[in-house]
């Protein structure tokens, strides 16, 4: 490889804290599903070395400060990583990753595999320098099946796996997306678990492996986990669709002066709050109420049943009343209330964090409290490029090199990081 030493020098950044220290992360992902897998593992202790076009990752743009790249969608999925400008399109881009790759211990990418193989990053490539590796993919469908070369973004896997036709059946009869990005953020969750289960498995084996996470295949299960209901049998005994989910009074219950939201679920649920009515007689009375089976059934009825006698009191009193009784109640929070949370504030949740050239950000807290290896170090989100001096040092580059692989687009540096 022109220019580099043969001898790495020791890494430029303070060493990292957490069950994960001392594990390096080759992060080829971008937007939401893969940044998300990968933010955990940083959260973690794992130095993650993200992999940014010259342009940086799209979700730099999105929202206030995306004029300076530092967008909240970004600011929120990118915390405690390193960013290495490479264009991927120049050969020696892709020689720094297999570089990387030699002494890492994954690579994750969200490309389609295909995209991956023209550029030669195939895990086939890569186990050849470092058969250790762990080489991940997130992507929209399994490379086994039809849809295989098909782009996918959340809306679509929203789409594919039927969650607007949930969402019809119980709103208002019109298909409509969640919103939220819930197909990327729980297929990242799910990749994080993947990738920590994938090393555990290397320390036993000695040995890396490909991993494949497909969007698709991995929701299918966890919307069919409620809703295939019935035809979870063959021959099926039943519909399709988890009747108490599905119900349109499901919501949060009108009362005299706001919303409450209250889970009448159990068998000592509906007795107390039945008690709390002067109706306890009911609940052996009617044979709607008689059971988890049962109310099941009659869902919508009984949701109408809350709903009305809810409506009687203030939020205040039903909070007092229900809470008393063991019922669990909870108000429902606003974007703006949930950042005032008194639980929240009690265990320091939010705090408020320095983002270089951008002022201060709110940070959440990593939500896995650990009693042995805490991760207990901050660092901001990266401007584009502002770690790609500090890699490629630490891959063995001088100076000179650095100066050229700037002036010929290999990468880029942020501005107040530029080469010695």
């Amino acid at each position: 490889m022109s220019g580099a030493s043969s001898q790495p020098s020791q890494p430029s950044q303070p060493a990292r804290t957490g069950p994960l220290a001392g594990v390096r992360i080759v992060d080829i992902t971008a937007v939401l599903m893969g940044p998300s897998a990968t933010q955990f593992l940083a959260d973690l202790g794992a130095d993650v070395v993200k992999i940014e076009p010259p342009a940086g990752d799209s979700t730099r743009k999105i929202g206030p400060m995306g004029d300076e790249k530092m967008g909240p969608i970004f600011l929120g999925l990118n915390r405690n990583k390193r960013s290495l400008v490479l264009d991927l399109k120049k050969a020696e881009a892709r020689e720094i990753v297999f570089k990387l790759a030699k002494d890492a211990d994954v690579l994750t990418y969200n490309v389609r595999p295909a995209a991956m193989a023209r550029l030669g990053l195939t895990y086939e490539a890569l186990a050849e320098i470092s058969p250790r590796l762990v080489y991940v993919g997130m992507f929209g469908f399994s490379q086994r099946g039809r849809y295989a070369p098909s782009a996918a973004f959340d809306d679509l896997i929203q789409a594919a796996t039927a969650i607007p036709s949930a969402m019809a059946a119980s709103v208002d009869d019109t298909p409509r997306f969640v919103p939220l990005n819930m197909m990327d953020r729980s297929v990242g969750l799910y990749a994080f678990g993947v990738i920590a289960s994938a090393l555990f498995a290397r320390e036993r084996t000695g040995k890396g492996q490909r991993v494949d996470v497909p969007m698709f295949e991995t929701m299918v299960p966890y919307v069919l986990g409620d809703h295939l209901y019935g035809h979870k049998y063959s021959p099926p005994q039943g519909e399709f669709g988890y009747p108490r989910i599905l119900s349109k009074l499901r919501k949060p219950f009108r009362t005299k002066d706001a919303h409450v939201c209250c889970v009448i679920y159990q068998d000592h649920h509906w007795k107390a709050f039945l008690e709390i009515l002067g109706m306890g007689e009911m609940y052996t009375n009617d044979p709607r109420i008689r059971n988890i089976t049962t109310r099941t059934q009659h869902a919508d009825e009984l949701n109408a049943f809350v709903e009305k006698h809810l409506a009687t009191k203030t939020t205040a009193e039903w909070r007092a009343l229900l809470k008393e009784a063991d019922v669990p109640v909870f108000p429902v929070h606003t974007f703006e209330s949930l950042l005032e949370d008194g639980h929240l504030e009690d265990i320091g949740f939010f705090r408020e964090e320095e983002v270089p050239h951008i002022g201060k950000v709110v940070e959440t807290a990593v939500p896995s409290e650990w009693h042995g290896t805490p991760p207990t170090d901050y660092m901001p989100p990266p401007l584009v490029g502002q770690h790609s001096a500090d890699v490629l040092r630490e891959l063995g580059y001088g100076e000179e090199d650095l100066r050229r692989l700037v002036a010929e687009g290999v990468t880029a540096v942020a501005p107040s990081f530029t080469p010695a």
